[in-house]
């Protein structure tokens, strides 16, 4: 078929423009992420992008204290993965996601993240991971006081380290110490975790 003129000249120019508004929107929608499932009025994603490497949620719910809500904690893997030990093995990057589900001061946290830590690391472990503790704290100091809503990431980026944001901006240096990443996994996931049911649903089949 030959047209004796332009063919975008054959339709009005409103015709076009809501051609290129709907096309505009099906891009829009097919690029935003897709919730898997509502933790607590909490919206969890599907699928999170760390760097090249597109992770799907692994597991996903809510860290009590006694029987308060604390924050929501989500764990992103590049494959689907039952026991902590697959999860420790899994090489790529990983993400730990907390939204607050209370107003917190960063000191709390801080000191709930590092007795996570004690409680699954043994004394020489733990003496090999000072340095990573120390630049961990620090990252607490950066943050004024953690209010309902919040957003915290902890992720591992392979070939730059543990990486850490808090709404979107990023805390303090990267912590380049693969095992100090195990280690803060096992605050959820470990042996001694915060919370039993919340490691059950990580690790969920």
């Amino acid at each position: 078929m030959y047209f004796s003129q332009p063919f975008f000249q054959l339709f009005p120019y409103s015709i076009i423009r809501r051609l290129t508004l709907a096309c505009a929107m099906v891009a829009t929608f097919l690029s935003a992420p897709v919730v898997a499932a509502e933790v607590a009025g909490v919206k969890i994603d599907e699928t999170v992008q760390i760097g090249n490497q597109l992770l799907t949620l692994n597991g996903a719910g809510i860290r009590y204290k006694v029987i308060f809500k604390v924050y929501t904690t989500a764990l992103y893997l590049a494959e689907k993965k039952t026991t902590t030990a697959e999860v420790l093995a899994l090489p790529g990057a990983k993400r730990v996601s907390m939204v607050m589900l209370r107003d917190l001061s960063s000191d709390d946290l801080g000191m709930r993240f590092m007795e996570g830590i004690r409680k699954n690391a043994e004394v020489a472990e733990r003496a090999k991971l000072v340095n990573a503790m120390l630049s961990f704290g620090q990252m607490f100091a950066l943050i004024p006081e953690i209010k309902k809503g919040d957003v915290l990431t902890v992720d591992w980026v392979p070939g730059s380290g543990v990486e850490c944001q808090y709404n979107g901006r990023k805390l303090g240096e990267t912590i380049q110490d693969a095992n100090f990443y195990a280690a803060l996994l096992k605050i959820w996931i470990g042996e001694s975790p915060a919370d039993d049911k919340l490691k059950r649903l990580l690790l969920r089949s």
